[in-house]
């Protein structure tokens, strides 16, 4: 649960560069936002790699 406890931190820190930059056209905040994504991608690859280690050593 550790590792959804940090894809859900890593969302929640994201929502106030979203606001900032769909509502008020903030582009520095999209800049953030990508790299916020970026790094989300990265995280539920790394976590769908190891779900897949863990099942398949079972």
């Amino acid at each position: 649960m550790h590792k959804f406890s940090e894809v859900s931190e890593l969302v929640n820190s994201l929502k106030e560069d979203f606001e900032k930059f769909y509502e008020k056209g903030n582009s520095a905040a999209g800049t953030r936002v990508r790299k916020g994504m970026q790094d989300l991608k990265n995280m539920a690859q790394d976590i769908r790699k190891e779900v897949q280690d863990q099942k398949n050593a079972g």
